[in-house]
C-alpha cells in the first residue's frame, strides 16, 4: 500500500488517519488505521468515506483523470456551445456521467473518443460531441 496518510469523512467532517498496514483485496482495500484495534472500532467506520490528500496520488495515465479535477471545468459542445461547468461526476457502472450545470442541467456521458472528444487544463474545459437538444 502507497499512502501512510488518509481522510475519513463523516457528516461532511474530515479527520486524518494513518494506515500501519494495507493490501489489496480484489477491488477492495484492507487496511490497518492507527488507533483501530479491535472490531468493535473498525465497525464505527462502517459508511464513512475515505479520501487521500490529492499531493499524495500518483499522475494518472495518459487518458485517465481524477474526478476532482474535472469539476469545475466547462463544457463546450463541437459546435463551439458552451453547456455549462461540470457539478459533479456520476458513477452508473456502464460509465461516468457528467452532471453539466448551465442554462440548464444537462447529463452527459463521460465516454472518451466517442463523446469527450478532449479535457484540456489549460484551457480549463471538456469538448464534447454531443446531441444536447
Amino acid at each position: 500500500m502507497q499512502h501512510k496518510g488518509l481522510l475519513i469523512g463523516r457528516n461532511g467532517v474530515w479527520q486524518s488517519a494513518e494506515v500501519v498496514e494495507g493490501q489489496r483485496h480484489g477491488k477492495s482495500v484492507i487496511a490497518h488505521l492507527k488507533g483501530v484495534d479491535d472490531r468493535d472500532q473498525a465497525a464505527s467506520l462502517i459508511g464513512a468515506e475515505f479520501g487521500a490528500y490529492r499531493d499524495e496520488l500518483p499522475e494518472p495515465e495518459d487518458g485517465h483523470y481524477y474526478w476532482s479535477d474535472l469539476i469545475g471545468l466547462t463544457v463546450v459542445h463541437r459546435d463551439g456551445t458552451e453547456l455549462g461547468k461540470i457539478d459533479e461526476i456520476l458513477e452508473t457502472g456502464a460509465n461516468d456521467v457528467m452532471v453539466v450545470k448551465g442554462e440548464r442541467e444537462r447529463l452527459i456521458p463521460f465516454v472518451k473518443d466517442e463523446i469527450v472528444i478532449n479535457v484540456d487544463f489549460s484551457e480549463g474545459r471538456v469538448n464534447v460531441d454531443w446531441e444536447w437538444d
